[in-house]
């Protein structure tokens, strides 16, 4: 942190201790006068787990930049919200720590938005494992009934690659691309969660079942894919072309994807097309 940031988070440790209520002294006992409302630092300090001397010196700005383990213990000890926690570590010179898991939970507003847009254009929303957690009535009728069961029959990633209406609805070089990008998509899924075991046996069974799978997982590649131009095959209106843009909810790690057609479109030959991403 430079000095500029040190002061800024020195005041900010300083406005949340203020913001804390002391606990009342038991039942008989007199309470010490305070001149200050809030904890007393020594106070705050004994609930973080740090030495008074090292907090005084942080509130003060004469601090270098603390560590992920002590910003952690100072959210914990103010008793942020997650907001407020990560403003605390970017103040403090380190990103934000990301969630565990995703939310299981889409937001009720989310959910009104989808049943909104039946009409007008077919919305998803999958998770930062890639789980599909919902989607609209349009989604569903462009899309059509979910194949699979088990465990990991909500996942894209292995719809992408056991599913066998992949090749109707996107056309040969179209789900050549979209293997392409489930298989990075995972990747970049694992290096978020690398410890999450169902991940992991998610790749492992794709591992042992997909000869595609395995070719496209030893390329080592991630995915940022956050908006593209699809052509795809409506069961009752023929071919469509989509423009598909991608919203992140990194609160709880959801993903929003929003096609918006274009209208009835006949694929290219594939030498008119550009090459995939």
């Amino acid at each position: 942190m430079g000095g500029r940031d040190r002061t800024e988070f020195g005041e900010y440790l300083r406005r949340r201790r203020a913001a804390l209520v002391p606990e009342e002294p038991p039942s008989g006992m007199r309470a010490s006068r305070r001149r200050v409302p809030g904890l007393r630092r020594q106070e705050l300090a004994d609930i973080a787990g740090i030495s008074v001397e090292y907090y005084t010196r942080l509130e003060q700005g004469r601090a270098s930049s603390p560590s992920r383990e002590i910003l952690a213990a100072l959210a914990r000890a103010f008793e942020l919200s997650r907001a407020e926690r990560d403003h605390l570590f970017r103040l403090g010179g380190e990103p934000p720590p990301g969630p565990e898991s995703p939310d299981a939970v889409i937001r009720p507003g989310l959910l009104r938005l989808l049943r909104g847009l039946d009409d007008t254009m077919p919305v998803t929303v999958h998770d930062g494992r890639l789980d599909l957690l919902a989607r609209n009535a349009a989604a569903a009728e462009l899309l059509g009934p979910l194949p699979g069961g088990g465990p990991f029959g909500r996942n894209i990633a292995y719809l992408a690659f056991t599913g066998t209406e992949l090749a109707d609805l996107l056309g040969e070089e179209g789900s050549e691309q979209f293997t392409r990008v489930a298989a990075a998509e995972l990747r970049t899924a694992l290096s978020r969660y690398p410890d999450d075991a169902y991940l992991r046996s998610l790749c492992a069974e794709l591992l042992a079942t997909s000869g595609r799978f395995r070719d496209l997982w030893e390329r080592g590649e991630v995915h940022a894919w956050r908006s593209a131009e699809k052509h795809m095959r409506h069961p009752t209106r023929g071919w469509l072309g989509f423009g598909i843009e991608m919203l992140h909810d990194p609160e709880r790690d959801h993903w929003i994807m929003l096609y918006t057609p274009h209208g009835p479109e006949k694929p290219r030959p594939a030498e008119d097309r550009p090459p995939p991403t």
